[in-house]
Parts: structure tokens; sequence; C-alpha cells
């Protein structure tokens, strides 16, 4: 298990510009991030507790990972072209989706919002400079300030996660973050529409609160490197290269 909390900002400032060329990057970040050269990818991020809670009874998700782990988070939104979220986050968390936490560009924005009911006032559709975009199902109504639109088809107000990626895929968004919440990251994986899933994991119990992960049944075994970020645990795994877990 690699203990990526030493040194941790050691030769940081080169990373997005490396992920973006191509190029192999030094130590740590190396196995940690070399899997995100492809210039297309997809990777699902989830921090949780021990027992598989993502935020506490009232959603306060804030106090489970540690500072390390909330910094790997900014690191991951620095090397992507686009963050994704649900609705839920936004209206729960009210995120802003940058990486004030490290050096690096701020990603695209993008929100998945299929009836059109979050407010304009949102931190994810600030005005700062940084693209942003709503998905959302045809016939839904529009956010004024400069905000792109992009009307999908839906099925019972559901809108295909690979339908969101090739809209996105289109628009030159290939190296993708779905951060969350948990509904939206999990139906992406249903969905096998992630290549790899990062889950941080805190040393804390909550008893109860917002699962994580909610999948339908399934026996997957994958390829898993484990980081330690400060008291958290980093689980990287490799969604590609995954086997069925036969009896």
């Amino acid at each position: 298990m690699q203990d990526l909390a030493v040194d941790a900002d050691q030769g940081w400032n080169e990373v997005p510009h490396l992920i973006r060329c191509g190029r192999t990057l030094g130590d740590p970040w190396e196995s940690l991030f070399g899997p995100l050269r492809p210039s297309s990818v997809v990777v699902g991020q989830l921090g949780q507790s021990l027992d598989g809670r993502i935020a506490t009874e009232p959603g306060q998700s804030t106090l489970i990972n540690c500072p390390e782990g909330i910094a790997h988070l900014h690191r991951l939104r620095a090397l992507v072209d686009a963050v994704v979220v649900g609705a839920g986050t936004v209206r729960a968390d009210d995120p802003q989706l940058t990486v004030r936490r490290v050096a690096g560009p701020n990603p695209v924005r993008v929100v998945i919002d299929p009836r059109g009911t979050l407010p304009a006032e949102s931190r994810a559709f600030a005005a700062d400079g940084v693209h942003r975009i709503v998905i959302t199902r045809q016939q839904c109504r529009s956010i004024d300030g400069g905000i792109e639109m992009i009307a999908l088809p839906d099925t019972d107000g559901r809108i295909e996660p690979s339908a969101i990626l090739d809209a996105l895929q289109d628009r030159g968004l290939r190296r993708i973050l779905v951060e969350g919440g948990a509904h939206t990251v999990s139906t992406f994986l249903s969905a096998g529409c992630l290549d790899r899933l990062h889950l941080t994991v805190a040393p804390m119990i909550l008893g109860a609160g917002v699962t994580g992960l909610d999948l339908p049944p399934t026996a997957l075994r994958v390829p898993m490197r484990a980081h330690t970020l400060g008291s958290d645990v980093l689980f990287d795994c490799d969604l590609r290269s995954g086997e069925s877990a036969g009896r």
C-alpha cells in the first residue's frame, strides 16, 4: 500500500499538464494517476465511512474524509476535462466543483438535472469563467447566464449515462470524473460506463446516514491498488479488467 500523505505536493504542479500530454508522471503520482492518462477515460469517485455511508443523516458529507482525501478529489478534478454531478448532490451540498485546494485547471462543470428544478443561484452554475453544462430531458426549461443546456431523451425521467457521455464527447470532453452523488455514480457503474472507481474510505463508523453504492445483484472481482491518504485509504479499482466471481 503506497502512502501518498508524505510530501504530497512534491512535483504535483506538473501533473495536470503531463497527463494531458500523455507523458509518464514522477513519483508518487504515476501509480495513482497514470491510469488516467488515456485521452478517453471515465472515473467515478466516492468518499465513505467504514460502514458504507457517504453522509450523516442530516446529509453533511464534509465530516467524513480527511483533508488529504479531500485534496485527492480536487486533484482528480484538475486532471479531467469535465466533472459530472447529479441534481441531488447540487441540492444537498451546493458544491463549487473547483480545484481550489490544489494547483491545476478547473474542469467543465456538468450537472444532470432531468426535471430542470435546480435554482440558478447554485454554486455549480456560478459565472466564474468555467464552462457550465446542464443535462436535462427534452422540453425542460433553460437557465440564463451562459449555461449550455443539452436536452436528451429520457425513459421515465432517467437519462442514459451512455447518452450523456456521448454528448460530452461530441463537445471534446473525453476525460470525465463522475463525482456524485451515490445515485449518479451507481447509475454510471451499473450501466458499464465507468473505467475506474476511486473509493476513499475513512476510519469512521456512522451507523446511519446516506448509503454509498447501490447496485443490482452482481459479483465482480476487480483489480485494485490501495493507497493511504492521511487517515483515509483509497481503493483504485480497475473496472475494465474485472472478472465475474464464480463459486
